[in-house]
This record gives C-alpha cells, structure tokens and sequence, in this order.
C-alpha cells in the first residue's frame, strides 16, 4: 500500500472527523462557494441520470442532495465515521434507503464494473490524495462511469498563493466564535504566522514544477505515530483536461470555485454571508464568474472539471 493511502485512512479516520467536516459549510466561507458552486452543476445536469457513485462521499453533503432528487447513491469513503455521519443524516433527510454506503479507498474500485453508473462523482479532491496514482484513480472513475463525471482536484494555481500568505484560510472564517478547533488555531496563530514568514522562491517553484505538497516530512510524521496531512498532488488545468481527454471525456468544462471570492476580505464576505439576499447573489455571480475557463485555475484551492462519456 502506498503511502498516501495509509496517511489518508489514518487521516479521515480520526474519530472527530464525521462531526468537523458535517459543518465545514457553517465554518468556512470558501466551503459554502464551492458547494454551492457544485450543487448548482449537478442539480443542472441530472437529465437522464438515475445511478450515481459518490467516490469520496464524505459526510454525504452531495450524496444525500441528489438521493433527495431521487438517484440510487452510492456513498464510497476511506473515513468510517463520516460513512457514520453521512448516515445519520441520511437517515433524518428521510434517504437512507436511497444510499448504498461503502468503506473503501478510491485506489482501489476493481469490485466496480464497466459503465456501472449514470454519473460518477468525486468532490473535495480526495483524488489528489492518492499520488502517485492520481491518473490512474481517474482512469478508473472514468471507467465506471456510464454518462457523465463530474470531479474536484486540488488547483496547482490556486494553492501556490498559500506559499506567500500563511495566513490565507482567516479570510474565510465565517464565525471566530465557533467551536472549530481549526478557526480558533487559526485566530490565534496569526500574529505568530505573519511574524515568522519569510518567502521562499525556492519552495514556490518547486511546487510549479512538481505540484506536489507534502512528502519526506508527512511519511516520516505518520511513521512516528501523527496525524499528518495528506500528500497532494496539484493540477495545472490542463494537465487534468489532457487526462480525462486521453480516457473518453468529450465536452469537457473547467471551473475554479472561489475565484472571485478570493478578492474580497473576510470583513466583507462575513457581511455578504450574513444578508439572505447578498448571499444568495453573490453566490449566483461567484457561480457565473467561476466558471470562466480563463480564472479556473485561480480559484481557491479546487479545479472543477466535469465531462461527457
């Protein structure tokens, strides 16, 4: 098993993370734009579609919409407790029954058959997770896939600002007050974070060049016993058009989620977020701006990509 496998059981599976990622949407601002960006996509290309496979499904935030739209899901996620909390609110949205969930690793879809669903589906980059197998993980997607894929991998040109700007997720705190352990490390690492950055060009291009975040140091925490983050690999656009190109894809369509929201400060976006009216208009642009191939690459930290078989 590769590395990246193993860091990511041991990752997704800590206990508290079914109840974290079921509130990323009432934490994060960014997470609200890009799911709202995805909801909209998916909700207008649901013609002809009655299977759907969810590769990645964590807490069942699209899952769950579409068997509320009345597809046959199947849940497939790494992360025991969030199949967990992916079921318990399921079950509250009254679609248990419409949702199949499975424990697995998305490097490994081999009990899958050729053209098994409608629409395959994979959301919140856990492909970029599986390096080195990223292509490979895709090629299999593909190839489950009857109709239409629609995937989320992490963005090379939306993540190489992170290097020049530690401080970059406090724009999207949606609420300092919460009880995210994450948004509370975040406020009160800030000064400390400003205070010891120093840019590194070598680091930027390295990144450029590789599109890899994480390595050496992330195998040797995991060795030792932590948690680390997951390795990452980063797609340049068209990198990953070239990819679904070579497996079938046709009419292939970018989009980089958080574009335009990563002009704004968090003063502003907390104020949008907050006025049911604003919110539900800047979403709509965000939505409209986002999907111009020429920022897709720029949005904040996912490529969007979504074809035909």
């Amino acid at each position: 098993m590769d590395y990246s496998q193993k860091i990511s059981e041991r990752l997704w599976n800590m206990p508290d993370k079914g109840e974290l990622e079921s509130h990323r949407e009432e934490t994060f601002i960014d997470d609200i734009i890009q799911k709202s960006h995805i909801e909209k996509e998916l909700l207008s290309h649901l013609d002809g579609i009655k299977t759907v496979f969810d590769g990645g499904a964590g807490c069942g935030r699209f899952s769950i919409l579409l068997a509320k739209h009345g597809c046959e899901v199947t849940h497939f996620d790494i992360s025991r407790p969030m199949i967990k909390k992916a079921m318990e609110l399921a079950e509250k949205e009254g679609v248990l029954d419409k949702i199949t969930f499975i424990n697995g690793a998305l490097e490994n879809l081999a009990d899958f058959k050729d053209h098994s669903f409608d629409m395959v589906i994979s959301f919140d980059a856990p492909i970029s997770y599986t390096y080195p197998n990223q292509e490979q993980v895709i090629g299999e997607l593909i190839r489950i896939c009857r109709k239409r894929i629609m995937i989320s991998v992490s963005s090379r040109l939306g993540y190489l600002p992170y290097l020049a700007n530690p401080i970059q997720k406090n724009q999207f705190i949606l609420d300092p007050n919460c009880n995210d352990p994450f948004v509370k490390w975040c406020i009160d690492n800030r000064a400390n974070a400003i205070e010891d950055f120093r840019f590194n060009k070598d680091a930027v291009i390295d990144l450029w060049n590789k599109g890899l975040m994480g390595g050496e140091a992330e195998i040797a925490e995991y060795e030792n016993g932590g948690v680390p983050w997951c390795i990452t690999y980063t797609f340049i656009p068209d990198e990953l058009k070239n990819i679904l190109e070579r497996h079938g894809v046709k009419n292939i369509q970018l989009a980089g989620p958080g574009a335009y929201a990563r002009t704004l400060p968090n003063e502003l976006l907390v104020k949008i977020m907050k006025d049911e009216k604003q919110r539900s208009d800047f979403l709509d642009f965000c939505h409209y701006y986002d999907s111009n191939p020429f920022v897709c690459g720029m949005g904040k930290d996912n490529l969007l990509a979504q074809g035909e078989l």
